[in-house]
């Protein structure tokens, strides 16, 4: 076996060599990737049922579709595509001597037809004529370049968006004051060749986590990815840049806070829900139900998020944990981007929405743990205050 990846290395740096399209900033793991690929089952299978190859599929079949049949294939409508392709455009096109680079709209539909499917690297070599060295680097040099569009579409909500979220949440829900609401979940990803057991989430499957914030309309306003699978959602959220936000009044005007499930601490920037023991009282249980309706935004943020892009459906067909973040921050920016231009695809639909769970379990055992401190203090007085003003306002409507 060894002399076998001997001899592949060999044939795939020949290969490598000559291509002017690979850059050496953009080297690092290249070879790992293909030898790796070369030598799994899937790839051996996929080989001896090649896909036939289609001739001029960007040039010519791409043109002919209708935007219906455009956004099915590359899930985004073309205007939504020229808009994308303008931002990022330059950034796919350097000047090298040698054999020509891949058109940046060709590259750009590699990686929109990447992330919209969990068909291997194979179909694309096929589909799109290039070799599958690369189709990856395509998707890499694509996925990056989308990424460094995070600060400008993946924004924090301030000045006067701040009253727009806050209504946009009393609306939809009741409860008042929210900037957004926060909660994580998990991204399948192949079994890692290190520390493999730091990545079994709940479920027991392999996976990195993803944390997020959303507004009213499930557009996210922070993000933030890679951690193993097995860490909760309290910890990822001390990891994360908001354990510096919440305590910053410029981040939180006005007392507003974020909503989440009680897979976190209460806090008076984060307000969970009450532990349900069973002796709720009827004011308690309807402040739970209205932090129910908000949290269920970003539920269906993430469902959208995954219907949209079906590489996050399943396993993650990558197996480079550097790049792993980089595909689903990428994915994150695309689906804010599509909300932007108001890019609704067929099938987002939220009766069909399968909505997760994996956070049950942990969340019983976080909320049983009471932390006695002024601070908590001040952010169970907070909720108390919201919960009566909720209950108070229900009987009046009732009675009229």
């Amino acid at each position: 076996m060894d002399q076998m990846k001997i001899v592949l290395s060999s044939i795939v740096k020949s290969f490598l060599e000559p291509l002017s399209y690979i850059y050496e900033d953009e080297d690092e793991g290249i070879l790992e990737l293909l030898v790796e690929q070369i030598n799994t089952t899937s790839a051996i299978e996929n080989h001896s049922r090649r896909i036939p190859q289609i001739d001029d599929y960007v040039e010519h079949i791409v043109p002919s579709l209708s935007s219906v049949e455009f956004q099915y294939n590359f899930r985004m409508k073309p205007s939504t595509f020229e808009f994308l392709l303008h931002e990022i455009g330059e950034k796919l096109i350097r000047s090298r001597h040698g054999n020509d680079m891949v058109p940046a709209d060709k590259q750009l539909l590699l990686t929109l037809w990447r992330f919209a499917t969990p068909d291997p690297y194979s179909s694309l070599n096929q589909r799109f004529n290039v070799g599958q060295a690369t189709a990856i680097r395509t998707v890499r040099r694509v996925s990056k370049a989308i990424c460094t569009l995070s600060p400008k579409y993946i924004v924090w909500p301030s000045g006067s968006k701040v009253s727009d979220v806050t209504l946009g949440f009393s609306q939809i829900s009741g409860l008042p004051d929210i900037i957004g609401i926060i909660d994580g979940t998990h991204v399948n990803i192949p079994i890692p060749k290190k520390n493999p057991e730091a990545f079994v989430n709940l479920k027991g499957y392999h996976s990195v986590h993803l944390q997020a914030v959303c507004d009213h309309v499930g557009c996210f306003t922070n993000i933030y990815v890679g951690n193993m699978g097995s860490i909760c959602d309290e910890s990822a959220f001390s990891l994360s840049p908001l354990q510096e936000y919440i305590n910053d009044t410029e981040k939180f005007p006005n007392n507003t806070h974020l909503i989440g499930d009680t897979g976190y601490k209460l806090h008076q920037r984060l307000l969970t829900p009450y532990l349900n023991d069973g002796q709720l009282t009827e004011c308690e249980k309807n402040y739970n139900s209205c932090h129910f309706a908000s949290r269920m935004v970003i539920k269906k943020a993430f469902a959208h998020l995954r219907c949209r892009w079906k590489s996050l459906q399943r396993v993650l067909g990558i197996t480079q944990m550097d790049y792993i973040s980089c595909h689903i921050l990428a994915c994150c920016v695309l689906h804010n981007i599509c909300l932007l231009k108001e890019d609704k695809l067929e099938g987002l639909k939220d009766a069909a929405l399968e909505l997760q769970d994996e956070n049950i379990v942990e969340e019983t055992v976080l909320s049983s743990a009471k932390v006695q401190d002024s601070s908590r203090d001040i952010a169970e007085d907070k909720r108390d205050l919201i919960c009566s003003n909720l209950y108070k306002s229900k009987n009046r409507h009732v009675k009229k």
